[in-house]
């Protein structure tokens, strides 16, 4: 297993692929402790709790006793559990009260990460930042009773005004390679909506925008959907008329900028075992730029999709790496500190480009890499 680290969370270090919640639901007590068991054997430290659900929580707390410091536990705020299911809430008295409820049923004194739940909205995004909600989650975070703040949104355009506003340390977000296509919608359900895709597209800009903007920020972002609910997984039901494997869509997650985590929605030890086994798969098994590249009513096309098909470089440069700080100084239109900083730990800098070309003649999508050496020079100094 490998870890990154939420920089504005302690840089408390979680495992790249982690667990959502919803594999627990519905499973014995003793059932709970074997799954929580195997997770901590496979290295997966890092889950993500949206149910309120009270049995999850009770069943979960019982897993957990004795060992809550060797795991990072995300639970979502406004999220609340009446008449046996869960609904979000902007009721200020009801999340309170749901958050108490919440630590007492998992016998826990704190939550990492508290998840403000579902912000697709600008509307509802301006309300929580201008009200009750989001003093409340700061009241939480300087006594201690959480870590970090976090939002979940399948908006780019909401997700970014909310990392812009400096008020969210982490972002759970849907990323795949198909939803990556899809413009800004308040309607998360028009990402899963095949006709959404039938006349074929290129990357979403404000979704590459956001990206660049949680990286210069510092905000780490948790991945939701990242196999589309399975229907990446299936060529029937998969936009792009292809199937691609759990490797491919862990991979294309775990390169876009600022992704700290993958949440699989492992229901047994089985489905475990296979997204874990990620790290044992070949590079063949993990490119899904070759599958991207071949699809033609789909316009990649000079778009650096960080797959690392350019290297290795002839001196060593991590093109893809100085390809995401070039871009986020270019949307920003200046160079931040952050970015700048990040760009001087590369061993290697664009400076060092001879310019063989090599790098462009492996390239699945034809990205004009020397040019961007040549721009990151100009920008960077180096």
């Amino acid at each position: 297993m490998e870890y990154r680290s939420i920089k504005r969370c302690g840089n408390v270090k979680v495992s790249e692929i982690s667990l959502g919640c919803e594999g627990f639901i519905g499973k014995s007590e003793e059932e709970y402790k074997i799954m929580l068991d195997k997770a901590l054997a496979l290295g997966i430290n890092f889950i993500d709790m949206y149910t309120p659900n009270p049995t999850f929580r009770i069943n979960f707390g019982k897993a957990m006793k004795g060992r809550r410091e060797k795991l990072v536990i995300q639970s979502h705020l406004c999220s609340v559990w009446e008449n046996d299911e869960y609904l979000r809430t902007r009721d200020i008295e009801k999340t309170k009260a749901a958050f108490e409820e919440g630590l007492k049923l998992l016998d826990t004194d704190y939550i990492d990460i508290g998840m403000i739940h579902y912000v697709d909205s600008e509307e509802d995004w301006d309300r929580i930042a201008n009200g009750e909600i989001i003093e409340y989650c700061k009241e939480l975070k300087a006594n201690g009773k959480i870590r970090a703040i976090g939002l979940s949104s399948h908006n780019p355009v909401v997700a970014r005004k909310a990392v812009e506003s400096g008020l969210i340390d982490v972002l759970m977000f849907s990323v795949n390679a198909a939803y990556d296509l899809q413009p800004a919608n308040e309607d998360c359900f028009v990402l899963f909506e095949a006709d959404s895709y039938k006349d074929g597209m290129g990357v979403d800009p404000d979704r590459k925008l956001l990206y660049e903007v949680c990286e210069k920020e510092n905000v780490a972002i948790n991945v939701m959907k990242a196999f589309g609910g399975g229907d990446m997984l299936d060529a029937s039901l998969s936009p792009f008329g292809v199937a691609f494997n759990e490797y491919q869509c862990i991979e294309y997650c775990l390169t876009r900028p600022s992704v700290v985590a993958v949440m699989a929605g492992c229901h047994t030890i089985e489905e475990m075992e296979k997204v874990v086994s990620y790290y044992q798969a070949t590079k063949e098994e993990k490119d899904y730029a070759s599958v991207l590249a071949k699809i033609e009513r789909f316009n990649f096309s000079g778009n650096c999709m960080y797959c690392g098909h350019c290297a290795p470089c002839t001196v060593g440069i991590n093109v893809a790496e100085v390809n995401k700080y070039l871009n986020l100084c270019l949307a920003q239109g200046m160079v931040p500190e952050t970015v700048a900083d990040h760009y001087k730990l590369l061993e290697h800098h664009a400076s060092e480009c001879i310019e063989c070309g090599r790098c462009e003649s492996n390239c699945p999508f034809g990205v004009s890499i020397i040019e961007k050496m040549r721009k990151a020079k100009e920008i960077f100094g180096y």
